[in-house]
């Protein structure tokens, strides 16, 4: 057992170091495990299942409102995440959300545009959630998944082989230290991220991005005080994000500055 034990280390060792050699547009070092195509077409079918689930928004201006919004930050994205056309899909429901696919998919609620108040903190928005497509967190995130479960399956294998007592509280107390040391960090990390993308492509659209800064005063004020601690949260809390915006504001300024046009949605 110790000799399958040593092997499936080594073999989860040597895939870590294989699939680690991705870098994400802030210089991360990532593990991705799946490929571009397996991430797309799992977003095309999430896509088309929502559709079918959720009731779609048929008001000509809201539709327009946010074509124009999501056509000028996609421009901004690099042909080799996706150089299609976007599918931008309002659905009608009351939540202050948004998300983005890989291959091409975005989604909106109209909750959002109720808060977000103004054409550029819907962009701060959809450049965050396009942020997480062009970052390739999803794949992250699932690769993640993948490499936490076999970890655990070996740690487990070794715990009965030697009749360790106590095992199933070792392997509970494993998955309570994954889930606050590993998972959650690593969700508040792309969440970072996305920040930082958005804001980047949000300016080079040609919106302000000073607004991204209000948005998230907005969202705190409108989610009240129902939050949990920071540290077991998956999203870093608004002064956080905001003090990272703060931080990155000069440089988004300049792109602001230098973009071609300002579009008027």
């Amino acid at each position: 057992m110790f000799r399958r034990f040593k092997i499936s280390v080594i073999s989860l060792a040597v895939l870590i170091l294989v699939a680690a050699c991705a870098t994400s547009p802030t210089g991360r070092k990532q593990i991705l495990l799946f490929s571009e195509g397996q991430l797309a077409n799992a977003g095309v079918q999430s896509f088309d299942a929502m559709k079918s689930k959720q009731k779609v928004s048929k008001k000509r201006t809201t539709n327009n409102y946010v074509q124009c919004i999501t056509n000028a930050i996609t421009a901004n994205v690099p042909d080799g995440i996706f150089a299609g056309e976007w599918e931008v899909v309002v659905f009608d429901e009351p939540q202050a959300n948004a998300f983005a696919l890989p291959g091409g998919k975005i989604g909106v609620y109209t909750g959002l545009l109720e808060v977000a108040q103004s054409q550029a903190q819907v962009a701060a928005v959809i450049g965050h959630e396009v942020g997480h497509v062009i970052a390739q967190h999803g794949n992250e995130r699932m690769s993640q998944s993948q490499l936490i479960g076999v970890g655990q399956q070996v740690v487990n294998q070794v715990l009965e082989a030697n009749q360790v007592s106590g095992s199933q509280a070792i392997m509970s107390a494993l998955g309570l230290g994954v889930q606050f040391g590993i998972a959650l960090p690593y969700s508040r990390t792309h969440e970072s991220e996305a920040d930082i993308i958005g804001l980047d492509l949000m300016s080079r659209a040609g919106f302000d991005p000073q607004e991204s800064v209000k948005l998230w005063e907005n969202m705190s004020a409108n989610s009240g005080d129902s939050r949990q601690p920071e540290f077991m949260s998956t999203h870093p809390l608004p002064q956080t994000r905001i003090q990272q915006l703060r931080n990155n504001m000069n440089s988004a300024l300049a792109l602001y500055r230098e973009a071609p046009s300002k579009p008027k949605c």
